[in-house]
């Protein structure tokens, strides 16, 4: 009989897929059931059954070999229908190899060999403090397969999963058990999360200087709240003159330089990732500004627009731009120049993140699609597959689209869509994508943290993004008066109230009610937009002229949700103000003094008579 030595590779990749098995042959069938089994420890207990059936006369396995993309196995056991095996343990640069021999050697059509074998790693599961993710691999070619079978156990205690990937049918849902056969794990593998919301604790790094021979007003970028996340700010030193909001929700500290002066400004805090975007209707004018061409999302393009005709749709774009495009590993380390949408469409082979990101803006702009660019930190413990590209410090891109129906921005990540080999990053995205910049109305600004480093220092470490724990947003607004005071009678009299946040976490739009008992209005309500941690608002205000001979004190009150604040105010007939007859007095002295020098001067200038 014709001896056939048969060697399957099988990689368990920690990183959601199996590589693709070198055994595609129509000697044997394969049929596989794997259970994973995950403790209230995060570790979990895998245990393979495998069934080889010999399809042929002429060939026998006397072997079997599992490459397992695990760095970390325990308790390895294997056994086959004749008892225990003793399996061969290799460390390489994919992992671990696994090699066992047969007891028996079984030949003939339709004998079997079945194989079981279990181990422990922690490189499925994982305790994120108030997220737990199981990540369970996938197949990298299905017809390898006769069938394959993958079940999860998790801890009841963990309850109702916040998401699977790919969704799953009721009745492969039974308790804490999760069933997928292998066209469900497809190559993408399998995603499970738990938890409502997650936590980062964050502390930045901003290098600024201002080079010229002048003061130069400066700003940075604070991580700020936006439809998927709630940050507070606990501290910035240098504390900002004042921190602002822009048209894409941005917080921007604003910073004054002198000449040559360079500071660094570290900015702690922390974020709240949740995983259902809130509400955002947006106005006519904003659906037209998130519609139109920049810089790196040429919507206008002719290659773009007959794509955005033929694609139409947000799910259609996202799957062209996952599937046309190749992450280029290379140009993490090379720092090349970014392409943008049309680029990356001559040089599909030659993409990162802000590729994937740009070529699904510019198509669905083009398709009358609101959509903008996040920059941010992206949690992974595994960057080939779900890589980091965008600065020295390695942050993260992805696309936002518009839904219309739902009124909400939606984020996706066509890079990692690509990168995982399919895990579906459309209709559902993860806690693991924290903003730090909104790009909507420019391609390129504003900068996200990170990407404020001096010339000789482009490599420093400025961004630092752990799991946190707590989250306790206070929040504290209180009006400052400036009053133009005294105020002249018959005149109008201007009031500037500057609104301050000394809360860590932003002050909502609000109201405010300004009484009097003599000027008029006596009774006026001002509306105020968001105020980020450390900023403030100016609202000027102004109030009719009184009678030109009013000469008393009136009494200007701010009631500020439960807290009511006052200042006295002065009205003066402008004759009776001390300020103004100084100052006129001064005048008087000085026209005074110029009209005796030029009386002193006149007389000794002597005057030709008249016939001499």
């Amino acid at each position: 009989m014709k001896r056939f030595i048969f060697f399957l590779l099988f990689f368990l990749s920690l990183t959601l897929f199996f590589t693709k098995s070198v055994f595609a042959s129509s000697n044997f069938s394969t049929d596989y059931n794997v259970i994973y089994t995950v403790g209230k420890n995060s570790v979990t207990h895998v245990n393979l059954n495998i069934i080889v059936t010999n399809l042929s006369s002429q060939y026998y396995t006397p072997s079997y070999e599992i490459q397992s993309g695990f760095k970390n196995i325990t308790n390895l056991k294997a056994s086959d229908e004749n008892g225990e095996l003793s399996p061969n343990i290799t460390a390489n640069d994919k992992g671990t190899s696994i090699q066992v021999s047969f007891n028996q050697r079984v030949v003939g059509i339709g004998n079997k060999h079945n194989l079981n074998i279990s181990f422990d790693t922690d490189e499925v599961a994982e305790n994120l403090n108030h997220v737990w993710e199981i990540n369970v691999p996938g197949l990298s070619e299905k017809s390898d397969f006769s069938s394959f079978n993958a079940t999860v156990v998790y801890p009841s205690e963990l309850g109702k999963p916040s998401y699977i990937k790919p969704a799953v049918y009721t009745q492969n849902y039974s308790g804490n058990r999760l069933t997928f056969n292998k066209d469900q794990l497809g190559t993408s593998g399998i995603s499970i999360t738990f938890g409502s919301y997650q936590i980062y604790s964050f502390d930045l790094i901003y290098h600024l200087e201002n080079t010229n021979l002048f003061p130069v007003k400066t700003e940075i970028a604070l991580p700020p709240s936006t439809n998927y996340q709630d940050v507070i700010i606990d501290s910035i030193g240098p504390k900002p003159t004042n921190v602002i909001t822009d048209a894409d929700g941005n917080w921007l500290a604003q910073y004054f330089l002198s000449p040559s002066q360079r500071i660094n400004v570290e900015v702690k805090g922390k974020a709240k990732i949740y995983l259902v975007p809130k509400t955002e209707p947006l106005s006519s004018s904003e659906i037209s500004n998130y519609i139109k061409p920049q810089p790196y999302w040429e919507s206008n393009n002719s290659k773009i627009k007959s794509l955005a005709k033929e694609l139409k749709t947000p799910d259609a774009i996202y799957n062209y731009v996952v599937t046309h495009l190749n992450y280029d590993f290379s140009r993490v380390s090379t720092n090349e120049p970014r392409l943008g949408a049309v680029g990356v469409l001559n040089s599909p082979g030659s993409a990162v993140c802000l590729e994937f990101t740009d070529l699904f803006i510019a198509i669905s702009r083009a398709a009358g699609i609101p959509a903008r660019e996040i920059d941010g930190f992206a949690y992974t413990k595994n960057t080939q597959q779900r890589p980091l590209s965008l600065v020295s410090d390695i942050l993260h891109a992805w696309p936002q689209y518009y839904d219309f129906g739902k009124k909400e921005w939606i984020s996706v990540d066509p890079t990692w869509g690509n990168t995982t080999g399919g895990v579906d990053y459309f209709n559902v995205l993860d806690f693991d994508h924290f903003a730090f910049v909104v790009k909507g109305l420019n391609s390129s600004y504003p900068v996200p943290a990170g990407g404020y480093k001096f010339s000789r220092d482009k490599n420093s470490k400025d961004v630092n993004v752990d799991i946190g724990d707590s989250f306790s947003p206070t929040i504290s607004t209180a009006p400052d008066i400036t009053i133009q005071n005294p105020v002249f009678a018959g005149f109008p009299a201007d009031v500037l109230i500057n609104i301050k946040n000394t809360g860590n976490s932003p002050a909502a739009s609000n109201s405010f009610l300004v009484t009097t008992g003599f000027l008029k209005p006596s009774s006026q309500t001002v509306y105020f937009q968001k105020i980020p941690p450390f900023g403030f608002v100016s609202i000027p205000i102004r109030f009719e002229p009184t009678p030109f001979l009013t000469n008393q004190t009136d009494m200007v009150k701010i009631t500020l949700g439960n807290t009511t604040y006052s200042q006295n105010i002065r009205i003066l007939p402008i004759f009776l103000y001390k300020g103004l007859l100084v100052f006129g007095g001064a005048i008087l002295v000085v026209i005074c003094i110029i009209l005796s020098i030029i009386i002193y001067r006149s007389r000794r200038i002597s005057f030709p008579q008249p016939g001499k």
